[in-house]
């Protein structure tokens, strides 16, 4: 990159940037693949999108929730600020499994919210901390690294490691929102069960994204580490 590093630690970086990038692209292909895959497949209770959303809600006793369409494929999210679901166009008003495995995994935040689930409660609390170390942590950084400064590259570090801990902490909300997507799915009849089991396949590509960028900034992280370590020894000789 743009540092000084030491060859060490470029070639541990390196040995464990191939399979990382390797599991990012197949988590990416797999995102893609299943999603297309079961787009085509159309659902036996002809639930859209939408109905499929509204069905969570109501399962889990939440009221007062938007469902709008969003442009894009693969752009759904829920947004805290409106309180609000956004459907993508291959989701919102269409009745495939992709789309009813998507919206009610939205659904799902939208509950996480409403039921104050700890984990989703810290990543908000953290967002404004993680902003500002995933801008400034390159400039402390790349001075640290080129002014040979160790206070600066370890500020740095700290800084970056916040992003490290975002992405850390999104795994268990994530995962949990398509646990209470599919358990609804389930309970609520909403899909046949080969329809759950391709809805299940779809959501656990999506996850895996994300434990790919969790294992990448883990990674960014280590390598700064690294470098760190190998100049403080250096310096101490």
């Amino acid at each position: 990159m743009f540092y000084r590093g030491t060859a060490s630690a470029d070639m541990i970086y390196l040995i464990l940037l191939i399979p990382v990038m390797i599991l990012s692209a197949w988590a990416q292909m797999q995102v893609s693949g299943n999603f297309r895959k079961y787009s085509q497949l159309r659902c036996t209770r002809g639930l859209t999108g939408r109905e499929a959303a509204e069905a969570v809600l109501r399962a889990h006793h939440v009221t007062n929730v938007g469902i709008r369409p969003c442009a894009g494929s693969l752009t759904d999210h829920y947004n805290p600020q409106d309180n609000c679901i956004y459907l993508s166009e291959p989701v919102y008003n269409v009745a495939t499994v992709s789309a009813v495995g998507v919206a009610c995994h939205e659904a799902g935040h939208a509950v996480q919210y409403a039921e104050n689930y700890a984990p989703v409660r810290l990543r908000s609390a953290i967002i404004p901390a993680t902003q500002f170390g995933s801008q400034a942590s390159f400039l402390f950084l790349f001075l640290g690294i080129i002014l040979y400064f160790q206070p600066l590259l370890f500020v740095g570090i700290i800084l970056f490691s916040l992003t490290t801990f975002f992405q850390l902490v999104t795994l268990p909300v994530e995962f949990d929102a398509s646990r209470r997507a599919i358990a609804t799915i389930e309970s609520s009849g909403l899909l046949s069960d080969d329809e759950t089991d391709g809805a299940k396949k779809v959501l656990k590509a999506a996850a895996l994204t994300y434990v790919a960028a969790l294992l990448m900034s883990a990674l960014q992280l280590l390598r700064y580490v690294l470098i760190f370590m190998s100049r403080d020894r250096r310096g101490r000789r």
